[in-house]
C-alpha cells in the first residue's frame, strides 16, 4: 500500500496495481514535494500525471493545493486503481466533481489528442522505456504546458539524463538509489 504523504488527504493510504508498476517510494515522492513546494509549483496548478500507475504523484499534488489532475495509464489494472485513489482523494480534498480525470490511453496518443495547459507534468515511465520514446514524450508534451510549467521525469539512476526538446530547460537531478529525480521547467 502507498499512502499520500502530507496534505489534507494527508495518511489516506492509497491502492497499488497488482503488478506491472514500481510505486514512488515515500522518500522519493517527500522529496518530489518538497522541490515542488520550494518552486511553488502546487498552490491551484493543473497537474498531468503520465505513466501514472496508482496516480501516487498526482494525488499527492492535489492533497498538497494543486486545482485539478488528469492521470493517464494504458495498463486496466492500473486505470481502475487510479479511478478508486481518486474518487478517495476527491473526497478527502473536497474537490470539484471532475478536478480528477483518469484516462486509460497509451501516452502517446493522449498528448497526440490532448489540448490545454498544465502547471506540473510528472512522467514516470518504467524503466525499460527507450530513451528516443522518453524524448518522444517530452516534445509531444511541450505544447501541452503552461508558461513556467515544471516537468519532473523519474527514471533509473543509471539512465542518461533525458533528452530534453528545446523550451524544456533542465534545473535539478537528484538520485535517491536506484531512482533519479530530474526536474525541468518551460522557458
Amino acid at each position: 500500500m502507498a499512502r499520500i504523504i502530507a496534505g489534507s488527504a494527508g495518511s489516506l493510504r492509497l491502492r497499488v496495481p497488482r503488478a506491472g508498476t514500481r510505486p514512488t517510494s515515500d522518500r522519493v515522492r517527500e522529496g518530489i514535494f518538497s522541490s515542488l513546494e520550494a518552486e511553488g509549483a502546487l498552490v491551484d496548478a493543473r497537474v498531468l500525471d503520465l505513466y501514472a500507475g496508482s496516480g501516487a504523484l498526482a494525488l499527492e499534488a492535489m492533497s498538497r493545493g494543486a486545482a485539478s489532475a488528469v492521470l493517464v495509464d494504458r495498463s486496466p489494472d492500473s486505470y481502475a486503481v487510479c479511478r478508486a485513489n481518486a474518487q478517495l482523494v476527491a473526497a478527502a480534498v473536497g474537490s470539484s466533481p471532475g478536478a480528477i480525470r483518469v484516462v486509460r490511453q497509451s501516452v502517446s496518443t493522449f498528448l497526440a489528442a490532448e489540448g490545454g495547459a498544465y502547471d506540473l507534468a510528472f512522467l514516470d515511465p518504467p524503466y525499460d522505456l527507450g530513451d528516443a520514446d522518453l524524448a518522444e514524450n517530452l516534445a509531444a508534451l511541450l505544447p501541452l504546458l503552461a508558461e513556467d510549467a515544471v516537468v519532473v521525469v523519474e527514471r533509473s539512476s543509471r539512465s542518461p539524463e533525458p533528452a530534453w526538446p528545446a523550451g524544456i530547460a533542465s534545473f535539478r537531478r537528484r538520485n535517491y538509489g536506484e531512482t533519479a529525480v530530474h526536474l525541468a521547467a518551460r522557458d
